[in-house]
């Protein structure tokens, strides 16, 4: 770094000491120096005069400054960091501050095309909050397993993450919430790229990269989860956020960042090859996972040994897997059209999401999927020892995921090599005929004869899962769509086992009633934003697939019609009202507070919770977790690209008038 001065407003009280643990009060050694790092908090918060270096020197120092502020006033201390001592650090402080606020305002006008004041407040926080969110991370696991040279060794119970000994992070990283979650987990970060992609795309590429970098993927090809166990897994949704970005800078600039896809695509395939070995147990392209993000919206922890023996086959997992399959498709296709070698990948990632599509559906054979033709919908199953498939009728979020497992392509660049993929599993895998069917009448509906769309669900599914998704005693909050439909309030999920006893899940629209996962985190009934935003998302590609052509109850038996294109709106508008003034001009993320809903200091204020009430939309769990929730932000630019685009189509039709 070099040599920095900082200049400290007034006459504070400089304190020093060394930035070394105290190791007599962890674990009874002797302190290498009498002056550790906690001396500064014990002179400041326990008045102790011998906890610092009355010599005025040390590797940590910090300005101790003791004022009374009198009720309704205000104190203002400064404090300037430079490379050069300055005679006159503090002059001229005022215009350099008026001067950033206005560098800032301008720079959120020209990022913000979101509609009210009100709207753009709220996206400009959302995307302030996530650059409050970097932060310096450090974590070498061979260097921490082996110790500390300059510490007493570690306990010999230290084996945590001891198969990531290659993982050596050192890096600047968008962390979910840098006070109550300051570590990175993959999918967290995947999700922060969409809403940093706004702002600053480069940064956000390259945090994408920084995850597949040697220094963090391990060499089997696996993603690190989390800190505090690397090894689990979390959805890989890595490839869609990539592309997303990719996309959106070639429509902004008319040119994509060929060589970010060629980087990022080339690295993936080893982590999707990695999933392919590692999580599909029974070599049936039914995906297991484990843990993959969702905590406690099963029955039970899902990386635990499960009861009887059995094996967990996840509607979920496998809707992920298809998922990363169909975007990996797109990306090959893109790719191959300057570059004809990534056909051959192209080739492989059809094979293996029609082989996922078909054994979703249990390869036509009953009893096998993970689709349930009663109910209309996708449910997790317990493969058991003896043979026996067992259904678990619980309705959640796991079983809409396979609605994500859906892409669009242009047919003048993609269509001659899709058909002749085609062609080859009717002729030679005639068992996914059906599948191959509806892809050849998968052709863009009215205008869109252009587009096509290869989805995991059928069409007569799709709405099935959509009239279960949109019903208000269901999933349909007035907020967006909960993690577990609200059926399950009155009609609780159980599961009873010989062994292990019987498992219970209600409908639990807040804070978790268990302490499972710390108890801060639920799963089962709030709205969690990086799902739904999914579930927009998805709802847009079908419609560009089916256009207005197909039509759906919103909400289910309200009577009222609408396209999926509208239905993906809707949702939005739901989820934004999350953070915006009602009528009333209340804020359903403030909830009851009626400090937050009503003091001028509070109310335009806006926190960024984790997940949020199912019923009425109040923040829960970490209130400042700006990560991926900052995706409130793109909801909000999208809905005003919408808005510009109705009203332009609008005066267009009013011209031909």
């Amino acid at each position: 770094m070099g040599e920095y001065w900082l200049a400290c407003d007034g006459t504070p009280e400089l304190l020093f000491t060394e930035n070394e643990t105290n190791t007599q009060r962890l674990w009874g050694t002797e302190n290498r120096t009498p002056f550790v790092k906690d001396g500064i908090h014990e002179t400041v918060v326990k008045g102790a005069r011998d906890k610092v270096n009355p010599e005025g020197n040390g590797t940590k120092a910090a300005a101790h400054y003791s004022v009374v502020i009198a009720p309704g006033a205000t104190q203002t201390i400064m404090l300037r960091l430079s490379p050069s001592r300055q005679s006159d650090p503090f002059a001229g402080t005022e215009a350099l501050f008026a001067r950033r606020i206005e560098e800032a305002d301008e720079f959120y006008r020209q990022v913000s095309t979101a509609g009210t004041g009100d709207e753009r407040a709220v996206q400009r926080q959302a995307l302030a909050g996530l650059l409050w969110s970097k932060q310096f991370y450090y974590y070498d696991v061979d260097q921490w397993l082996r110790g500390d040279p300059a510490g007493p060794p570690p306990p010999p119970e230290r084996s945590r993450n001891k198969g990531w000994r290659h993982l050596s992070n050192n890096d600047i990283i968008l962390m979910p919430d840098t006070w109550e979650y300051p570590w990175y987990a993959a999918w967290d970060l995947a999700f922060h790229c969409i809403a940093m992609a706004l702002i600053d795309p480069e940064f956000a590429k390259d945090q994408l990269l920084l995850l597949l970098q040697e220094r963090y993927m391990h060499p089997s090809g696996q993603l690190p989860a989390y800190e505090w166990a690397f090894s689990d897994v979390n959805p890989p949704v890595h490839a869609w956020v990539a592309w997303r970005i990719y996309q959106q800078e070639k429509e902004r600039t008319g040119k994509g960042d060929t060589v970010f896809l060629e980087r990022i695509f080339d690295k993936l395939m080893l982590n999707f090859t990695w999933w392919v070995n590692r999580k599909d147990a029974e070599e049936n392209n039914i995906f297991e996972g484990g843990f993959l993000g969702l905590d406690n919206i099963g029955a039970f922890d899902r990386n635990m040994t499960l009861p009887e023996g059995a094996v967990l086959e996840q509607s979920d997992g496998t809707a992920w897997m298809a998922m990363f399959a169909a975007v990996m498709l797109a990306m090959a296709l893109e790719l191959a059209s300057s570059d004809p070698v990534y056909f051959d990948m192209a080739a492989k990632l059809t094979d293996h999401y029609l082989y996922i599509a078909d054994a979703i559906y249990g390869g036509g054979q009953s009893g096998l999927g993970l689709w349930n033709e009663e109910d209309g919908f996708f449910y997790d199953k317990l493969s058991l020892p003896d043979g026996r498939k067992m259904s678990l009728k619980l309705r959640t979020l796991v079983g809409l995921l396979p609605l994500l497992a859906a892409e669009t392509f242009e047919t003048e660049v993609t269509a001659p090599f899709l058909d002749e993929r085609m062609r080859w599993f009717v002729e030679n895998r005639p068992y996914v005929a059906r599948l191959i069917k509806r892809w050849q009448d998968t052709r863009g509906k009215g205008e869109r004869k252009d587009v096509l769309l290869l989805a995991l669900v059928r069409g007569s599914d799709l709405r099935s899962l959509l009239t279960y998704m949109l019903g208000s005693q269901e999933f349909l909050s007035d907020y967006g769509i909960r993690a577990i439909s609200r059926y399950h309030a009155a009609h609780p999920f159980v599961l009873t086992t010989q062994k292990y006893g019987t498992y219970t899940v209600n409908y639990e629209p807040a804070e978790s009633s268990t302490g499972a996962f710390g108890g801060n985190s639920n799963w089962r009934g709030p709205i969690w934003m990086p799902l739904n935003f999914l579930l927009v998302e998805a709802l847009q590609k079908y419609h560009r697939f089916y256009g207005n052509d197909f039509l759906i109850e919103c909400p289910t038996g309200s009577g009222k019609q609408m396209t999926l294109g509208q239905v993906a709106e809707e949702l939005s508008r739901r989820l934004t009202s999350i953070f915006l003034r009602d009528e009333q001009g209340r804020r359903p993320v403030f909830g009851g507070n009626m400090t937050f809903q009503n003091d001028e200091h509070w109310r335009d204020h806006v926190p960024f919770h984790e997940y949020f009430h199912g019923d009425n939309g109040a923040g829960v769990g970490a209130s400042h977790q700006t990560g991926w929730t900052a995706v409130v932000a793109n909801l909000l630019q999208q809905a005003r690209v919408a808005k510009a685009g109705e009203a332009a189509a609008a005066k267009k039709n009013s011209a031909r008038a």
